[in-house]
């Protein structure tokens, strides 16, 4: 039994190291137990939002500094991959002093919540801004049933 408000401080110092051990071979191990308020992206992949408009998916993903060449979208039922690479826009012949945007690449994959028709998807980007609207299979889109 616990007589002194010592032995408490001792038994919870003992259980955030325990805690510390195993987030080192655990990096994800509870992930209440921190301020993190969710899943980290992997550096350099693009952040993204993702709506569902009804008869349509919406992704709007931030890739600034690549150009639509270099970037590579592909769709199978309700899988989606979006990679590309970002390539130093260091000009030729010069000495850089500084490089902190230097080339990159990334690959991000989702599995979307509902089949998408893949021949009537539309990608745009404007801005370092990719926005995709992807029009949902005719099997995956709501259908309102009368009653009669």
């Amino acid at each position: 039994m616990w007589t002194r408000a010592n032995d408490i401080d001792r038994m919870f110092s003992t259980m955030n190291l325990l805690h510390s051990r195993i987030n080192r071979l655990f990096p994800d191990f509870d992930r209440s137990f921190s301020t993190d308020p969710g899943w980290k992206i992997a550096e350099g992949a693009p952040k993204t939002n993702m709506y569902d408009l009804g008869d349509r998916l919406q992704i709007i993903a931030e890739i600034p500094g690549v150009a639509k060449e270099d970037l590579d979208i592909r769709i199978q039922g309700n899988y989606l991959e979006l990679s590309g690479s970002r390539k130093s826009d260091a000009p030729e012949g010069y000495k850089a002093h500084r490089i902190e945007r230097g080339s990159s690449s990334f690959t991000r994959s989702f599995t979307l919540p509902a089949d998408v028709n893949a021949e009537r998807v539309e990608a745009v980007l404007k801005n370092g801004i990719l926005t995709m609207n992807l029009p949902k299979s005719e099997a995956a889109k709501p259908k309102q049933i009368t009653v009669g």
